[in-house]
């Protein structure tokens, strides 16, 4: 079968909505890809990044006419910059910009501005509108800030009447602008940026607490979202100037002001005292690069504008500018309610625009089978009476997929693996298993079956059952991949070469004969690898076994000969999770490199490399169509990304602790996640929406399995409990219209109290594993702690 190109995810720009927020950038890609071993851009690929940064298109033949020199359209930018400023009254800001750039005040009013430098007056706002004004200051300091890159590179803006930046080399002199230590505008203008009286910092931010604490309960909710990132970046730009002591006072006067959720990387940035310290914090720097995104309607951010020009308040509108995205909707303001529910990622909420692309959440149509009644339904069919059918009996799940669903992805989308006659054989058990399966429901529930390791000295910190749930397989501490067989057939290897040779191949039962007797026990121990194991997944054929480990790579074990196939190596950390494809074949990754990785079984490099977390990838999960994975990351946000093409296609937010663990409705339209926070969250795959919140643990939440027809969803903790939640009353009466959609203003339910069918306590074992057995038995499993 063709497999899936062997090169990394294309990373695709996307240009933000002018009407959508204030910053017109799209946030700098986070070291994270940078780190990724990936090929090479192509020249279109390097140009359409280059074209997508500040809204900047790649150089273009110029008009006939009279060229401007580089330095003539350096002095026309920096003259129609420094007029906006004084027509805005913002003097301080206009002395400091003239200060750096040497220029005469005489210079400024003697000027005459080319029809170039007028356009870009114009654009900046010459009437007076100073938002116009500083999101063009910021698309002219990125277009700059490209030109320093090469030697001659010329950048120029998309937005009509914007002279080009060009790097002039130092020492030049152009058109009055001396440019001895400066190399171009742009370094002027970043330097513009970064100004502000440190012994002032605490003033400006209690100017404005005060300012959101006093304003209309509807806007206070929403504007309160800044004092965080606020408090970050001023505490971040203090410490990187090199204003130890008034960072110390800064950050002692008001980390107590914010939200608790933050307290974890609060307690990292208190670390930081030094500049040297942001150096090696790759956190810390991804916060300051990235923008922190906020979602606030209209009339607050009009609010919060007007407030910050009354006060002239220029170092906490510059902060706005430069390190947030301001989401920006039309009608009613968020409650507190709603906006506690989406906001405690490192990078706040994601943005509108993150999650709209079209998503396949439909299943693919399965084959069709001819499932052959058994003697124990033909007997049970002449009780009552009833002839025999000489029709085949077709799985009621499986005769539902028989119609296309409207929302799949097309059948050949991605290559997927042929069925083997072994995998249909296991289908049609599959089927036949579910025509006996308990239709599970609020009068209904499931018997569970825990399985509790004792003795795990050597620390159970990974579990796997097999989708037939004759296998169960634990990852250890000490390195070791143990696997039990949990029925009464032994686990057995294949015969060696000299004994296979005596086998006749033509016999019906060779598969049987090929099997070592002498080799058969309750379990197998596997070793490999030198560090502790935090991954396994069986195969869905149950002839492989993956693992990952703290050694930075990913092993395939036959479940035959119990020996290691192939390693993978491509992460340079520990890999914290992997998991097989429903379809079998592909498998992903993830790991403490912040990046997620697709593989094919017989590839040794990775097919896609999935970058954009802030943090580690601590869990994977496939969709059940295979053309989607989930990621969940320490940075508390859940990725969906597209193994087409690699982008992301959904940004989920609302966690307040690293997720460790991810689980698809079985119709593929809904995922649950569970985090530190003990919270389990529910999120409409297609409208890119929460709509659940469970509450009811009190502890990491690291398992979690929808049941096979997905009326209950199992939450597994270290709290010692499982619990049962009614899905199907989760799930109905979805407002998922356009508003919603649009705005994010999501009600969820007060109480979810009201969802919980059953809580399950364990004497003194946390549950690490969940899973449904193919007639709705639900298997539990994890490791007897006695503390």
């Amino acid at each position: 079968m063709a497999a899936l190109p062997e090169e990394p995810a294309e990373v695709v720009a996307v240009k933000p909505d002018p009407e959508a927020g204030t910053s017109p950038q799209p946030p700098a890609a986070p070291p994270a890809a940078a780190a990724a071993p990936a090929a090479p851009p192509t020249a279109a690929a390097e140009g359409e990044a280059a074209g997508s940064i500040g809204e900047a298109a790649p150089p273009k033949p110029a008009a006939p006419g009279p060229a401007a020199s580089p330095a003539a359209q350096d002095r026309q930018t920096l003259l129609a910059v420094l007029q906006f400023l004084r027509r805005s009254n913002l003097r301080e800001s206009e002395e400091i910009l003239r200060r750096e750039a040497r220029l005469l005040s005489d210079d400024l009013g003697a000027a005459a501005l080319s029809p170039a430098g007028a356009g870009l007056l114009g654009a900046l706002g010459g009437d007076g509108d100073t938002a116009g004004g500083e999101a063009l200051l910021s698309r002219v300091t990125a277009a700059a800030a490209i030109a320093i890159g090469g030697s001659a590179a010329t950048v120029a803006s998309s937005s009509p009447g914007v002279a080009a930046a060009t790097a002039v080399p130092p020492g030049k002199v152009g058109g009055g602008v001396v440019v001895e230590d400066q190399p171009d505008v742009s370094a002027v203008l970043s330097a513009y940026n970064q100004q502000g009286d440190p012994t002032l910092y605490e003033e400006y931010y209690s100017g404005l607490k005060h300012f959101i604490e006093c304003s209309l309960d509807c806007h206070r909710a929403e504007l309160s979202q800044l004092f965080y990132p606020l408090f970050v970046h001023m505490y971040l730009e203090l410490v990187y100037n090199q204003h130890e002591s008034e960072a110390k006072s800064f950050f002692e006067r008001f980390h107590g002001d914010q939200e608790c959720y933050y307290q974890d990387d609060l307690r990292v940035l208190s670390s930081l005292t030094k500049k040297e310290h942001m150096k090696g914090n790759e956190t810390m720097l991804d916060f300051r690069t990235s923008k922190f995104v906020l979602r606030i309607s209209r009339d607050s951010y009009q609010l919060l504008k007007r407030h910050l020009q009354e006060k002239q308040n220029n170092q906490i509108w510059n902060i706005v500018q430069e390190h947030l995205y301001i989401d920006i909707f039309d009608g009613m303001p968020r409650s507190k309610q709603q906006i506690d529910a989406m906001v405690g990622s490192l990078a706040g909420e994601a943005k509108r625009e993150a999650n709209k692309a079209k998503v396949f959440f439909g299943l693919l149509k399965e084959p069709e089978f001819d499932v052959p009644l058994d003697d124990e339904d033909e007997e049970g069919e002449n009780e009552e009476g009833k002839p025999k059918k000489k029709k085949p009996k077709k799985d009621s799940v499986g005769s539902k997929s028989k119609k296309q669903d409207p929302n799949a992805p097309p059948q050949n989308r991605i290559p997927l693996p042929e069925l083997k006659d072994s995998d249909k054989l296991d289908k049609v058990m599959n089927m036949k298993e579910a025509a006996r399966r308990v239709r599970l429901g609020p009068e209904c529930l499931p018997s569970i079956c825990f399985y509790t390791f004792l003795n795990a000295y050597q620390g159970l910190t990974a579990v796997d059952i097999t989708d037939d749930s004759s296998m169960i397989v634990g990852g250890f501490a000490d390195s070791t991949v143990r696997v039990w067989s949990v029925t009464p057939k032994k686990l057995r290897s294949v015969k060696t070469a000299a004994d296979l040779s005596l086998i006749d191949k033509e016999s019906d039962d060779v598969l049987e004969r090929i099997m070592d007797e002498k080799t058969a026990s309750e379990l197998k121990i596997l070793y490999g690898h030198s560090g502790p194991v935090y991954g396994t997944s069986f195969s869905p054929d149950r002839n492989y076994l993956l693992s990952c480990s703290e050694d930075g790579t990913v092993r395939l074990w036959s479940l035959q000969t119990f020996t290691c196939l192939v390693g993978y190596k491509g992460h340079n950390y520990p890999v914290w999770d992997t998991q097989f494809s429903p379809y079998g074949y592909y498998f992903v990754s993830g790991g403490h490199d912040r990046v997620a990785r697709l593989w094919a079984t017989d590839h040794y490099q990775p097919l896609r490399i999935f970058a954009g977390h802030l943090a580690d990838v601590t869990c994977t999960r496939f969709h059940p169509n295979s053309n989607y994975i989930a990621t969940g990351s320490a940075d508390r946000t859940v990725r969906l990304w597209d193994v087409l093409n690699g982008n992301c296609v959904r940004i989920f937010t609302g966690h307040k602790g690293p997720i460790h663990s991810l689980a698809f409705s079985p119709n593929g339209r809904f995922l649950a996640t569970g985090a530190t926070d003990g919270r389990v969250l529910l999120w409409d795959i297609g409208h890119g929406l929460m709509v659940g919140e469970l509450k009811g643990h009190t502890d990491t939440i690291y398992a979690l399995r929808f049941s096979r027809d997905g009326e209950i969803l199992a939450s597994g903790s270290m709290d010692n409990t499982v619990r049962l939640w009614d899905a199907v009353k989760a799930f109905e009466d979805l407002e998922t219209d356009d508003f919603t959609t649009a705005t994010g203003h999501i009600n969820l339910p007060e109480n979810s109290q009201d969802l919980l069918l059953g809580t399950y306590m364990t004497k003194s074992t946390p549950v690490v594993h969940l899973h449904f057995t193919r007639r709705n038995l639900l298997l539990a499993a994890g490791a007897y702690s006695s503390q």
